[in-house]
C-alpha cells in the first residue's frame, strides 16, 4: 500500500491509496466515521436557566459543539478505573457556563463556556447557543467526554469522509472524429480540445466517472472509456476540528490493526481447542 497526499490544509486532506481493495477502503471510511474517539459534552448540570429553551434543548446544543480533543490525556469511560457516573479527572472535562444578560438582550456563544482544562475548549467561540432577555440567566456545568461516533453523531471527528475509484480515462485518438460533445457534456470539465481538435484530458483525478461523455459518443463502442481502478482511491477527510486530520488517520489505522489482531487472536485460539472424544464424552 502507497499513499499519496494531493492536498492539505488545518482541517482537511485529500489523497491516493494505492494497493488496497474496495472493502479495505470502505473499512477505513467507516472507522473514521463512527471508531475514532473524540470529545463532546455528555452530562449537564444546569443550576439556573431562564431562557427560552428547555433545558433538554440547552443540553442538546451543547452537546453539538465540537470541542478540542486531547486523546493522549484522557481514557474513554468504559477504560477508566473510576467508575463514576460523572467521570474522574482522567475521563472526563469540566465546562462552567455562567451568563447574565443585564441591560439588554445577549446571544450566549461558544466562547462563553469556560473550561476547567484549557486543551478541552470549544473549537470555534462563535457558535451561538441561545439568545437571552434583559434579565434572564444561565448557570451550569458541562461534562464532557471521550465517545465514538457509532454512539452518537456528536462523537464524529470528521464532517465528511468519503472516496472514489481512481479514474482512467482513455482517448481512442484514432476512432475520435473530434465533434466536441464529450467536452460539452462534462460536468467537471475535465476534457477539451487541443489546437489540432483531438480531444485531451486535463485534471483526471476531478472526474466523476458519472460516464455521461461515453453516453453522448456518436461512435460505437465509444471513443471515450471510463473506468475506476478498484485498487486505487482517492480519499477526502475533512475533521470538524476536534482532532487534526493526521492524527484521525492515524488512529483510524490503529483502530483497524487492533481489530485484525484481536481477529486472528479469536481464530487461533478456535484453531488450537481439542476437539472431544466421541467416545469418552460424558
Amino acid at each position: 500500500m502507497s499513499i499519496k497526499i494531493l492536498e492539505k490544509t488545518d482541517d482537511s486532506m485529500r489523497f491516493i491509496v494505492e494497493g488496497i481493495t474496495p472493502s479495505l477502503a470502505n473499512t477505513l471510511r467507516r472507522i473514521i466515521l463512527s471508531e475514532v474517539p473524540c470529545m463532546a459534552i455528555d452530562d449537564v448540570m444546569i443550576i439556573e436557566n431562564d431562557s427560552i429553551l428547555h433545558n433538554e434543548i440547552l443540553a442538546l446544543r451543547l452537546g453539538l459543539i465540537p470541542l478540542k480533543t486531547d486523546l493522549d490525556s484522557y481514557r474513554l469511560p468504559e477504560e477508566c478505573e473510576c467508575g463514576s457516573e460523572l467521570g474522574c479527572p482522567l475521563c472526563r472535562a469540566v465546562l462552567i457556563l455562567d451568563v447574565e444578560a443585564k441591560s439588554g438582550e445577549r446571544t450566549v456563544y461558544s466562547r462563553d463556556l469556560v473550561p476547567e482544562d484549557p486543551k478541552i475548549a470549544p473549537v470555534s467561540g462563535d457558535i451561538p447557543i441561545v439568545k437571552l432577555a434583559p434579565g434572564q440567566r444561565i448557570r451550569l456545568e458541562a461534562y464532557a467526554k471521550l465517545g465514538r461516533g457509532k454512539d452518537h453523531a456528536k462523537w464524529q471527528p470528521v464532517s465528511a469522509c468519503a472516496y472514489k475509484y481512481m479514474p482512467e480515462i482513455q482517448v481512442d485518438h484514432q476512432r475520435c472524429n473530434g465533434c466536441g460533445e464529450c467536452v460539452n457534456i462534462c460536468p467537471k470539465k475535465i476534457l477539451e480540445k487541443d489546437e489540432k481538435g483531438r480531444i485531451e484530458v486535463k485534471n483526471p483525478l476531478d472526474c466523476a466517472l458519472c460516464g455521461d461523455c461515453m453516453s453522448v459518443c456518436p461512435q460505437d463502442p465509444p471513443a471515450i472509456k471510463v473506468n475506476g481502478n478498484e485498487n486505487s482511491f482517492i480519499f477526502y477527510v475533512e475533521s470538524v476540528g476536534a482532532l487534526p486530520v493526521e492524527r484521525i488517520i492515524n488512529e483510524a489505522f490503529k483502530i483497524y490493526d487492533k481489530k485484525c489482531s484481536e481477529f486472528l487472536e479469536q481464530i487461533s485460539v478456535k484453531i488450537n481447542v481439542p476437539k472431544k472424544d466421541e467416545n469418552n464424552q460424558s
